[in-house]
């Protein structure tokens, strides 16, 4: 085995870039973040400020133990009881010619009996039937997700179905990359998947990373984030 001082493998000890030699930044030994406008929620905290809570009964949004960092949100025991979270205030627009990606990382105590959106939507307090937003939604009675992009009310949607399966108490992660020009590309488990043509879905208000679960019995059911990751890009 090679010690550390011959390994062979390259470091960059000179710095890497993401910009032309002519930019003010090229000399910086880092890549340039301003770029990007970046979001990156890994919930080894939570501030219940940051965050406007629509629920139904009695519910809890709480850091829990566990690897990485973890929040558990947890429904009360009703029917179609909701709890859902949206990130204040809302920060995301759509353009063209302006890149962006989305991953996150969950997981369900009950992968079927359960209602479950996560993505970026418009300010709302219908998540589960929201006018605006690209998002991933799982339906009550069925363990298969679904990636929506929609654009208001009127213009509607376009939609991949069953992209994953999920199951009880098992981690998923979940992204998508919109390449500024018309087409919505989805990984499952950071493998891509399939694409979507959004030229004409593109959603056309603000909107804010959002994400809900909705009881699907009456039986109080969890669901635990480990992370939500967003990014998109500043300059052409």
């Amino acid at each position: 085995m090679s010690s550390p001082a011959s390994n062979p493998v390259t470091r960059f000890p000179y710095g890497t870039t993401n910009v032309s030699e002519q930019n003010l930044f090229a000399e910086l030994r880092a890549n340039d973040l301003t770029i990007y406008h970046n979001y990156f929620q890994d919930f080894d905290s939570y501030v219940a400020a940051d965050w406007t809570v629509t629920a139904t009964g009695s519910t809890t949004q709480a850091l829990t133990s566990g690897n990485g960092g973890l929040l558990l949100v947890t429904n009360s025991a009703s029917d179609n009881d909701l709890v859902a979270l949206q990130k204040t205030p809302a920060a995301w627009t759509f353009e063209v010619g302006r890149k962006m990606f989305f991953r996150c990382k969950f997981k369900l105590s009950d992968a079927t009996q359960s209602d479950v959106v996560i993505g970026l939507q418009a300010v709302d307090t219908s998540p589960l039937d929201v006018t605006d937003g690209i998002y991933f939604l799982k339906a009550d009675d069925a363990a298969t997700i679904d990636i929506i992009c929609r654009k208001d009310a009127t213009t509607g949607s376009t939609s991949a179905s069953a992209i994953a399966t999920l199951a009880n108490d098992i981690f998923i992660e979940l992204g998508w990359y919109y390449d500024g020009i018309g087409t919505l590309t989805y990984e499952v488990n950071r493998v891509v998947t399939g694409s979507l043509s959004v030229a004409n879905y593109l959603p056309d208000t603000i909107t804010t990373v959002s994400f809900a679960l909705q009881n699907g019995e009456a039986v109080a059911k969890t669901m635990t984030l480990d992370y939500i990751f967003v990014v998109k890009e500043r300059v052409a």
